[in-house]
């Protein structure tokens, strides 16, 4: 007896090829969304932005951010309610996404050391990146800078689109262990870049950043896409200190 199985195989391939792809975009939806409650980028009790804003920010569908938002919700993370926004209501993640560090509630580093790794690190990978980046990758930061500018005013859809950018670049040096260290990098004084995004005209300069090291990526450039990135990171570094300083007279007053 002929086994069925591969011609039902062949026969239906196109179709099992989209449903994997749809499993997999959705289980990517839901591991970036968690990953940003991993690293308070996302904190108990911030609302979602909405599906199409959280779509635009992740470049995917409003389809697969629906599908993954809905296994979180199964995992108790986020409460889903008809009419009303998605809210997040737990950080014990059923993932591995949860390093030490922030499992404690804090940083354990110091802005001066985060700066000086940063620095020393993601110059080789963005000239890297910029000797290697695809058209495809180019694409991708493009459409990221646009949503970044239709979030102006919303620093957590900012926040969410701004890593996704820095980690496409990342991505694009071709190293993957270096990306990882400095996807990790990244994710370091969250709760102060939050609240640095969020006063006037923060995100816009940040915007004017990223167009810039775009630029440089899209010429290929090494040395420029570094000088880019340096300037980026040295605005990043004063904004974050002067978060710390202002949470800090803010401490201070209240202990009075």
């Amino acid at each position: 007896m002929v086994n069925p199985l591969p011609r039902f195989v062949l026969e239906n391939a196109p179709e099992l090829r989209e449903a994997v792809v749809r499993r997999n975009v959705r289980d990517g939806v839901a591991d970036k969304i968690a990953l940003l409650i991993a690293s308070g980028t996302l904190k108990v009790g911030d609302d979602l932005p909405s599906e199409r804003h959280l779509a635009a920010a992740l470049q995917v569908s409003r389809e697969s951010v629906r599908a993954g938002i809905a296994i979180l919700g199964a995992q108790g993370l986020l409460r889903i309610a008809h009419g009303a926004r998605t809210r997040v209501v737990s950080d014990a993640l059923q993932t591995p996404f949860r390093l030490p560090r922030e499992a404690g509630g804090s940083d354990p580093y110091g802005l001066d050391d985060v700066h000086a790794a940063r620095l020393l690190v993601e110059r080789p990978v963005v000239g890297d990146a910029a000797e290697r980046i695809t058209d495809e990758t180019l694409l991708f930061l493009r459409e990221a800078v646009r949503a970044q500018r239709a979030a102006i005013g919303d620093p957590v859809r900012f926040l969410i689109s701004d890593r996704e950018f820095h980690t496409a670049i990342y991505r694009a040096c071709g190293n993957a262990v270096l990306a990882d260290f400095v996807i990790d990098l990244f994710g370091t004084m969250v709760e102060f870049r939050r609240r640095a995004v969020a006063e006037p005209g923060a995100i816009e300069r940040s915007i004017a950043d990223h167009e810039r090291i775009v630029a440089a990526l899209e010429g290929r450039d090494r040395d420029r896409a570094v000088e880019a990135m340096d300037a980026h990171l040295e605005r990043i570094y004063r904004t974050t200190r002067q978060a710390i300083v202002q949470s800090a007279q803010a401490t201070g007053a209240s202990d009075r």
